[in-house]
């Protein structure tokens, strides 16, 4: 099996693999075609690879779309999983929508910029002159209810399969978990429920290479996002590298309607 790859750093393991860089895309279209793989694309190349060039694309179609934005994300969850979703609120930039948002969120309440990860980009509300700072800064404005956590679950899924689960702990930050703010990684006392969860939503929507986001509070667990791109500071071992080669050499590829 030939393999074309966009983003090298992803790919280390993976043999007979070509990098090409995105941006010479089109003036290696001969390399492209003859791969059986495109690996990584980045996210303005997959509309052209896939419905234009009819190629088979790692990670899937579905996971780009979808997991482009929060906003996608949790729209999507909210008419297939809605029991999972916290309260979230998504508005236009428009002065009636602030007062919508003030009627129906209470404070203290969570603030998104909706293409952000690393937990850049998430504030939390107090007051509203905190969301009038917030809201001069994006167009789109998604607002999410507060939940208290002091810790919340990555669980990692690469083809077909979870690799890795772990806990996030907040290490001094007012509210975020994330390890590049901070948060320490802990494996112990995964539940299964969120195990099977992640599961159900990664093969309902087509997704196949994502680091999934979960709180939990008392028994019920709450989807916040999925990364597409995730970072790797909680995988222990070689098992991503291997999930990748099962999962390609087993898949039935997505085929685009002529």
């Amino acid at each position: 099996m030939k393999f074309v790859t966009f983003n090298p750093f992803r790919t280390i393991g993976i043999d007979d693999v070509t990098y090409i860089k995105p941006e010479n895309s089109m003036k290696e279209i001969d390399k492209i075609l003859e791969a059986d793989v495109l690996l990584f694309p980045e996210y303005w190349q997959v509309n052209t690879l896939v419905y234009g060039l009819k190629k088979r694309i790692f990670p899937s179609i579905e996971t780009y779309h979808i997991g482009h934005t929060k906003v996608e994300q949790t729209r999507v969850m909210q008419g297939v999983f809605p029991e999972h979703v916290p309260y979230t609120l998504i508005k236009g930039c428009a002065a009636d929508m602030e007062r919508d948002i003030f009627d129906h969120m209470p404070f203290p309440f969570v603030a998104k910029e909706i293409r952000n990860s690393m937990g850049q980009g998430v504030y939390l509300i107090h007051n509203e002159q905190d969301f009038i700072d917030y809201a001069k800064r994006n167009d789109v404005w998604y607002v999410q209810e507060y939940l208290p956590i002091t810790k919340d679950l990555r669980i990692v899924w690469v083809g077909n399969k979870v690799i890795e689960a772990y806990w996030r702990i907040n290490q001094g930050h007012e509210f975020l978990t994330n390890v590049s703010q901070g948060g320490i990684i802990s494996y112990d006392h995964i539940p299964s429920e969120a195990i099977q969860l992640v599961e159900k939503v990664a093969t309902t929507l087509g997704i196949d290479h994502a680091g999934f986001d979960f709180a939990q509070v008392g028994d019920k667990l709450y989807f916040f996002e999925f990364n597409v791109m995730f970072g790797n500071q909680g995988i222990r071992n070689k098992q991503y590298t291997d999930a990748i080669l099962e999962y390609l050499y087993g898949y039935t590829p997505f085929i685009v309607p002529a």
